[in-house]
């Protein structure tokens, strides 16, 4: 079964609008694991706007299901997660001022600098995911640093699925074939919903772990939180 983590990101942006500590992004977390969530994500970025660095560490010390921390792998990040050594960590390549992420790493152009990140920590324990497109050339780049696992950037994916959902699953079927070929294990997220995850799901062979945050608390507004995360659940399996 394909494990979900919940990105807790929105939560964060929620409690930052108002100064305070509504909503309790760390009793929120505690109640995703309660509900059936098998993972953490979050996603500090330098500025702060959402996810500070202080909860990283403070999530740290109550998460029980699998800690996973993405980012641009810049000094102050990896410093952080050599601090907090989390389950996974997952290197992406947006800008200081990026809204969200939108690009996966050149795995070629960048070959040195993310063997080397993902050298110091994996000495450090923790498992490595680098944030790839749907390119087999990317995940070949990536076999190359010696990570242990992709995220593959599905926002292409859950842009053409309601038009064709044939053609916007193809290269992610072609992509993790070639990760598999390579012993390459693979994560996926990025504006994967309850509309479209399933179909995502039973089509990608051994997709390991994804990682949801906008779209389920958007759903959750609607549905409720338990229930969004059993549907998810039930969507996986």
């Amino acid at each position: 079964m394909t494990k979900l983590s919940v990105n807790v990101n929105k939560i964060a942006t929620l409690r930052n609008a108002r100064g305070g500590n509504v909503p309790d992004l760390l009793k929120v977390a505690r109640d995703l694991e309660d509900f059936g969530a098998q993972g953490i994500t979050i996603h500090p970025r330098p500025d702060e706007r959402h996810i500070k660095y202080q909860d990283a560490r403070d999530l740290k010390q109550l998460v029980t299901t699998e800690f996973n921390i993405e980012g641009n792998p810049i000094t102050k990040f990896i410093d952080l997660v050599l601090d907090i050594k989390p389950e996974q960590v997952t290197l992406v390549p947006d800008s200081v001022d990026a809204i969200t992420s939108n690009a996966g790493w050149n795995t070629i152009k960048y070959k040195d600098f993310l063997t080397d990140v993902i050298s110091t920590f994996k000495k450090a324990g923790i498992r490595t995911s680098i944030f790839v497109d749907p390119d087999p050339k990317m995940v070949e780049g990536a076999k190359i640093t010696g990570t242990d696992r992709i995220e593959l950037y599905t926002e292409s994916y859950a842009d053409l699925f309601v038009k064709n959902k044939e053609k916007a699953i193809e290269p992610f079927i072609i992509a993790a074939k070639r990760a598999n070929e390579l012993g390459v294990e693979i994560n996926a997220g990025h504006d994967l919903s309850l509309d479209n995850i399933e179909y995502f799901a039973k089509n990608i062979p051994n997709l390991k772990e994804v990682s949801i945050g906008h779209a389920l608390i958007c759903e959750a507004l609607y549905l409720g939180l338990e229930n969004v995360v059993n549907m998810y659940l039930h969507r996986l399996k």
